[in-house]
């Protein structure tokens, strides 16, 4: 059997890693038995739970030696990815089963926690694939947990930042309207984000020259004019997709305040441009995508950094149920991707930071329009 040398000396089997594999797409498996054992007749539920037969199946393929890891941890993989898909459609069809906690007065929803094991089920179906040790697989996770905690940190400097700027504005002049409460809250995302993208350079002792700023070489601006269309190409199929199997989304939260308050969005369209898009892109792509890029593969990296962007826009999508939540995450996520792999192929990030900024623009100006 295959072993990794810990730092004392000793060794550890790569066995352990479609080790942990198998025992979580168990988890899953049980998860997904409880709506079936209860009569929930959903042909989705049927399909994840062989789905995640298939994927406890394959990593226990994985365990031995004497077959390739990578067949074990392919259909792992893909089997884990299938049953994420088909429970996150269940729970936007409103399937939740779920569970009391006794003695506690509440309950824990059965299908979502099947569909976090099964996504921890694709990273372990990854990690199999290519065969990562249990060292390499810590290693991965401490850089995914600390890339994560910056993204939440960039996110709540926003709110930090803002409540500096409103309180003395409030204590001056009263009250704020929504239309300035909007626009400090553009000027709290580019001091909050921008603080956090410093500190974080100065806390890795890096200078400026890490962030990859430059004027657009002319292919640099077929990468923008094509990213632009390739970014609302990728909406338009979800969008198709979604309308086909039925899928809802839920609204962001500020399209919900722009439908009472359209003068909101004369903001936000010019600070799609000059805010949202380059600070945003700053320190998710400049900074998370980029410090990803040591213990993952390039395209690893564009994934989990689209999975870190995904999750730290939960806040702003959950004005519906979880299954709308989780539509609307699956969206960003797909567009993130768009996003992270142009980065990784120009090295500017002006680049996806203008097609960010065009893509919000766009939306918002048409937001405008229904409602103005």
């Amino acid at each position: 059997m295959t072993e990794t040398a810990r730092p004392d000396g000793t060794s550890v089997p790569s066995a352990v890693v479609p080790g942990i594999g198998a025992a979580l797409s168990l988890v899953t498996l049980i998860a997904l038995l409880v709506p079936v054992q209860r009569g929930l007749e959903d042909p989705a539920i049927w399909a994840a739970l062989a789905l995640a037969g298939v994927a406890t199946l394959a990593f226990l393929v994985g365990v031995h030696d004497d077959v390739d890891r990578r067949i074990g941890g392919g259909i792992a993989l893909s089997s884990s990815v299938g049953v994420l898909l088909l429970v996150g459609y269940a729970m936007n069809q409103g399937h939740a089963v779920p569970v009391p906690l006794d003695p506690l007065p509440v309950s824990f929803p059965l299908l979502f926690g099947a569909f976090v094991t099964a996504g921890l089920g694709i990273g372990l179906g990854a990690a199999s694939y290519a065969d990562v040790d249990p060292v390499g697989l810590l290693v991965r996770s401490g850089y995914t947990a600390g890339m994560m905690g910056v993204g939440v940190v960039g996110l709540f400097s926003i709110e930090v930042v803002l409540v500096l700027l409103v309180i003395p504005i409030i204590l001056l002049f009263g009250s704020l309207s929504l239309t300035q409460a909007v626009a400090l809250s553009q000027l709290g995302m580019a001091v909050g984000t921008g603080t956090v993208a410093v500190a974080y350079l100065v806390f890795r002792g890096y200078d400026l020259s890490y962030i990859d700023v430059r004027l657009p070489t002319k292919r640099d601006v077929l990468w923008t004019v094509g990213g632009v269309l390739v970014i609302f190409g990728a909406l338009f199929a979800i969008s198709a997709v979604f309308y086909t199997t039925g899928v809802e989304s839920s609204d962001h939260g500020t399209a919900q305040q722009a439908q009472e308050n359209p003068e909101i969005l004369l903001i936000l369209i010019p600070a799609s441009l000059l805010v949202i898009g380059p600070f945003e892109e700053l320190l998710y792509r400049n900074v998370i995508q980029k410090a990803l890029y040591a213990p993952f593969s390039r395209f690893g990296a564009v994934v989990v950094g689209s999975v870190i962007f995904a999750l730290v826009h939960t806040q702003a999508y959950w004005t519906a149920g979880t299954g709308q939540l989780v539509a609307s995450l699956a969206v960003v996520f797909g567009l993130s991707i768009v996003l992270g792999v142009i980065y990784e192929r120009t090295e500017n990030l002006v680049v996806p930071a203008l097609i960010h900024g065009v893509y919000n623009a766009i939306l918002f100006t048409n937001l405008y329009l229904g409602y103005a």
